[in-house]
């Protein structure tokens, strides 16, 4: 059964996880535009994915000349989510877009040289300090 919701809640209600065959901006200068999630990285049963996450990926738009090509598989870690995302302090962070930055094969090194946009501190957490010294701004 639905809950009955009011108008102005029923945005809130609508969810923008991130799962398999979810559309990505690429948030990095490897030459990629547009990415299609395949596969969220953490056991088969895994459906959705969050900030910090890596995720397999299949490139969709790129640019010519660059590194990463068009219809590539390769590895990414969600960077930002348009879904409200708990801090353990309480607090909620959130995006106007779904973005991701391309990794190195095995390693969680990104494979640009440059990342663009706002980054949360979350991704430091896990480990991924390349990317946090790349990065222009640290939410």
């Amino acid at each position: 059964m639905q809950p009955n919701f009011q108008r102005q809640n029923l945005e809130s209600y609508k969810k923008d996880m991130i799962q398999l065959r979810t559309m990505l901006k690429v948030a990095d200068n490897t030459g990629a535009k547009m990415v299609q999630c395949i596969q969220v990285i953490g056991g088969s049963t895994r459906k959705y994915g969050e900030l910090g996450d890596i995720v397999v990926v299949a490139v969709k738009k790129a640019e010519p000349r660059k590194i990463v090509k068009t219809h590539e598989v390769t590895r990414a870690v969600i960077v930002r989510q348009r879904e409200a995302y708990r801090r353990k302090d309480g607090s909620y962070i959130r995006f106007d877009e779904n973005a991701v930055v391309i990794l190195d094969a095995q390693t969680k090194n990104p494979k640009g040289g440059r990342i663009f946009g706002p980054i949360p501190r979350e991704l430091k957490e896990k480990g991924f300090d390349g990317i946090i010294a790349l990065a222009s701004e640290v939410i």
